[in-house]
């Protein structure tokens, strides 16, 4: 079955391909901490990067109505293996809360469920994963395959409550048409357990990375604000769930153009659709061909719905994937498509995550050995000229040494003197680091915040939430237009004072990259986008002080790490413009006292002069030995970005 585990493999190598690159940058952080040539700042750079490596993630969104084989299709892909439904699987609705599946070595296998009481508060999901207390945990027997599916069981948990109670969670619109059959004669309603899940479960594609995020059913998608405006715009993947029994519905089209494929046609990677339950067309008194003619006739008209390629629609049946799978059916599973929508998550998703991955490590490894070879250039010329000046005093006199030790001395207070300029943009470039941070930091959004929040409780009308919104928003993008102006103008004034120095002290010549903000503005266009979308299709069935409230605070919550992003990556980038110019003024420091120090000893001790000889001869040596040995280790882990993850032949 080598297309059947297609997704899989491919999944596989990219893991081992990434760990194969963690260890050639850890490789290179002990190589480059042995010869001495690390300092605070790459040290920390180095140790970001293999973080960031460690906890890379691939986030794969499944989204469909209830009754749509949702839950079977990521048991058919992800854990036919197991041997039997890792997650709950039957007529009606089993997965009543958004849930994600990972694995976190540090955690027990467990499932975490989030009450749905937590609604009542205006603090969004992401804000309770910090706090494991407000989860109740339950652990995971990976030994009991009955034990595992009775825990699994929980994500579809509901309960009764008053409707004021199901009103006040959001769950519960007085235009909602079906009102007459969920009200019970009791006045009161179902509603899910829980908010949110979590399920913690040592899958090998989990351990590599991979998050699955199972949602609701599309009535959840927009009363859930996490969901909304975080998690859905955010996966890597979303593979949207048709049934060939059911079409395409007015609901589906609206989830899809207003929730997966905002933009309309845009760039569409990664979105998918599938026709799940196409094992209903397998009419026995039909022929192959006409059973193959209505699967084709339901794909062209749902890619005609959809306003998508047919290429990117895929006929499934997800339930009969599954049986084939666990029982080795290498027929049925053919006969079930399945191995073509795994080809198609292969190939849209991992080659594009290898390539994201591979690029940001490419650049951090380039500006590190910009900076470490800078040092060594630097190191080298230094002994080059002490070399070549102890070669002449081969036979000089007293006075001559002296005059040399004297021209020295008024060349390192000379640097010394240029020192000043150097303490003076540092003390320029401080306030203008000031400045850049209060246009990107907490407080400013917090004052953003507060005076949105009192604008919203205040407002008698839609219209003055709406103005509020858009004042925040604006308010957002304009301090980060500022911030942008604020580091050109430090862009500006590095990229003179690097010439500067390169002309009056001979230092290497850098020039400093920018940072660019465009990254920023879009992700707060988009977050503006979705809510306005999402928000304007909620106000005839929202109740006023519930859900836009909620939506409010995920909005905040999500401009935070906008703006936690931007602010990390300035620290980083200031570093990095900053970092190679402090690194060659000590260096030329250093050079400059151990030249004048070597000269006065020659002076004091000629027979010293042939030892000092041998030994800067024995320096430069070294140093090329460094500058080899970097380019080497650098070079290795470079051809790892290059290179595509590697399938095992067997495996595949």
């Amino acid at each position: 079955m080598a297309e059947t585990r297609h997704f899989t493999s491919q999944f596989e190598a990219y893991g081992a391909w990434r760990g194969e690159l963690i260890g050639g940058v850890v490789g290179l952080r002990d190589w480059l901490q042995q010869q001495e040539l690390s300092d605070a700042q790459t040290d920390q750079r180095l140790g970001q990067l293999i973080d960031k490596l460690h906890e890379d993630k691939l986030v794969i969104a499944f989204v469909a109505e209830f009754s749509r084989g949702k839950s079977e299709l990521i048991n058919a892909i992800f854990f036919a293996d197991f041997g039997q439904r890792l997650l709950p699987s039957s007529a009606g609705r089993t997965t009543m809360c958004p849930t994600e599946l990972l694995y976190d070595s540090a955690q027990p296998p467990s499932i975490r469920l989030l009450p749905i009481e937590t609604r009542a508060k205006d603090a969004p999901v992401q804000e309770y994963k910090a706090y494991r207390d407000e989860w109740m945990t339950i652990p995971l027997d990976l030994s009991s395959s009955d034990r595992m599916g009775e825990a699994l069981s929980h994500v579809s948990e509901t309960k009764r409550v008053p409707v004021e109670t199901a009103r006040e969670y959001a769950l519960y619109h007085d235009d909602d048409a079906l009102n007459e059959v969920t009200v019970h004669e009791d006045g009161t309603v179902d509603i899910p357990a829980w908010r949110h899940a979590v399920i913690n479960f040592p899958h090998p594609l989990l351990r590599e990375g991979l998050v699955i995020l199972d949602t609701p059913g599309l009535n959840a998608i927009g009363t859930e604000p996490e969901l909304t405006l975080n998690l859905l715009p955010n996966a890597h993947g979303v593979l949207f769930i048709l049934a060939a029994d059911t079409g395409v519905t007015k609901t589906d089209i609206e989830t899809w153009r207003g929730y997966i494929d905002p933009d309309g046609g845009g760039d569409s990677r990664g979105r998918l659709v599938v026709l799940n339950k196409i094992d209903g067309l397998w009419d026995e008194l039909k022929t192959n061909a006409e059973i193959e003619a209505e699967i084709n006739r339901q794909t062209d008209h749902t890619a005609q719905l959809l306003d998508l390629p047919r290429d990117q629609i895929f006929p499934v049946s997800a339930q009969k994937a599954l049986v084939a799978k666990v029982n080795g059916d290498e027929n049925l599973l053919a006969k079930s498509r399945l191995p073509l929508l795994e080809a198609a998550l292969a190939s849209e998703l991992v080659p594009v995550k290898h390539e994201i991955v591979g690029s940001g490590v490419k650049q951090e490894l380039a500006l590190i050995t910009h900076k470490v070879q800078t040092i060594l250039r630097s190191r080298d010329a230094n002994v080059q000229e002490q070399l070549a000046e102890l070669v002449g005093l081969r036979g000089k006199n007293q006075e001559v040494i002296a005059q040399m030790m004297r021209r020295v001395a008024r060349e390192k207070e000379s640097f010394e003197k240029g020192l000043q300029r150097f303490v003076a943009l540092r003390s320029i470039f401080s306030q203008h680091t000031y400045t850049l941070f209060n246009y990107l930091g907490r407080e400013a959004l917090r004052t953003e915040e507060s005076r949105t929040r009192r604008a919203i409780e205040g407002a008698a009308f839609t219209r003055d939430i709406r103005a509020a919104m858009s004042s925040y928003f604006r308010n957002l993008r304009q301090n980060v237009e500022h911030a942008s102006e604020q580091i050109a103008e430090i862009h500006d004034m590095m990229v003179a004072m690097y010439d500067k120095f390169n002309r009056e002290h001979g230092l290497d010549k850098f020039a400093p990259p920018t940072l660019p903000t465009l990254k920023y503005q879009k992700e707060l266009q988009r977050l503006e986008r979705a809510y306005n979308l999402h928000v304007n299709t909620l106000w005839n069935i929202a109740t006023k002080s519930a859900l836009q409230r909620k939506f409010f605070e995920t909005v905040a919550s999500r401009a935070k790490q906008i703006f936690d992003q931007a602010n990390r990556d300035a620290e980083m980038w200031l570093k990095t413009i900053m970092g190679p110019l402090e690194s060659q003024v000590r260096e030329s420091q250093v050079q400059h006292r151990r030249r004048l120090e070597s000269i006065k000893r020659i002076h004091n001790a000629s027979d010293e002069l042939e030892e000092r000889i041998a030994e800067l001869e024995q320096v430069e040596q070294s140093i090329r030995e460094q500058m080899q040995g970097l380019t080497q280790y650098v070079a290795n882990t470079m051809r790892v970005t290059d290179r595509a993850p590697q399938l095992d032949e067997a495996a595949a």
